[in-house]
């Protein structure tokens, strides 16, 4: 069972709903996906037993997923990131940070095989986008890349509600400049993307089974694609989750990034106009197009 947010006309705030196999949408009646979790916990079930228990006693809508416009299933107060937690994430900064000098050994190997993992902000609610929403390239940085990835929604407590999928763009340069500069590569207006949908946790037999494809189109023609799975991680989600939570606040609807595996060739960098898919089966495929920020945020 996937939970999704539509948006709706006339201004009206976007509702939340459920969503089937077979794209038969059921609205629910909560705003937002941490009322969900906060509802099924004040009685006793989980979140995929409540929504089993509403659509099993609710006429669908009659339109289909896909004649609907998406929004972000969740807005997460916070989105942090775990970084190096594959093999070929290693490999991608080590790259940037020797100039392509392989052999050397770097700060990202010893994080790698460190007990703490990485972990970073990467986004607020405000600076990021959801499904078919437009994704900005930084104005002074020429090396981004997309980095697809799994998404852990939390509650509150830091459990796993359900998995999105997630944008995390970087700027390459950037990072391989100086490793300080790294909040920089990262966050910046509409540098993070999350949908289409959440998959609840209770639906998921073995989270280390999602398979990830990454297309990258540039004028209708695909210019980069690769694959992953989640099972090439080399760190646990509990691990990860356990030290986000650790002297912190998680709040509910957080959603952890929990890395990439998939990097496009070291010469290849987006362009406006790209247009970059990222399927997670069983979950959904997030689409978002490039654009340069041609104009800095109002202050």
């Amino acid at each position: 069972m996937r939970i999704i947010r539509f948006k709706r006309s006339g201004g009206q705030q976007p509702a939340l709903a459920a969503l089937t196999a077979e794209d038969t949408v059921y609205p629910l009646p909560q705003l937002d996906i941490q009322q969900l979790f906060q509802q099924a916990a004040e009685e006793g079930v989980t979140p995929l037993a409540w929504v089993q228990s509403w659509v099993h006693d609710t006429d669908p809508l009659e339109q289909k997923a896909s004649e609907l416009s998406l929004d972000v299933p969740v807005v997460a107060p916070e989105v942090w990131a775990a970084g190096v937690t594959y093999e070929r994430s290693r490999e991608a900064r080590n790259y940037e940070a020797t100039g392509g000098k392989l052999d050397a050994t770097t700060f990202y190997d010893k994080v790698y095989d460190a007990e703490r993992p990485e972990l970073f902000m990467k986004s607020t609610a405000a600076r990021t986008v959801g499904p078919d929403d437009v994704m900005y390239l930084r104005r002074d940085s020429n090396w981004q890349i997309p980095e697809p990835e799994l998404g852990l929604v939390l509650d509150a407590g830091g459990n796993i509600m359900g998995y999105t999928v997630g944008n995390d763009l970087s700027c390459r340069d950037i990072e391989g400049e100086n490793p300080l500069y790294l909040p920089q590569a990262k966050v910046w207006k509409h540098s993070c993307s999350l949908g289409p949908a959440i998959l609840l946790a209770g639906a998921v037999d073995d989270p280390y089974q999602f398979e990830i494809l990454c297309r990258i189109e540039r004028g209708g023609e695909v210019v980069s694609e690769g694959t992953a799975s989640t099972g090439q991680l080399k760190r646990t989600f509990t691990e990860l989750v356990s030290y986000l939570a650790r002297d912190n606040d998680v709040f509910a609807g957080t959603v952890l990034l929990t890395g990439t595996c998939i990097v496009p060739p070291d010469e290849f960098t987006l362009q406006a106009g790209d247009v970059v898919e990222i399927e997670i089966k069983g979950i959904g495929t997030l689409r978002n197009a490039m654009q340069v920020l041609t104009e800095a945020p109002a202050q």
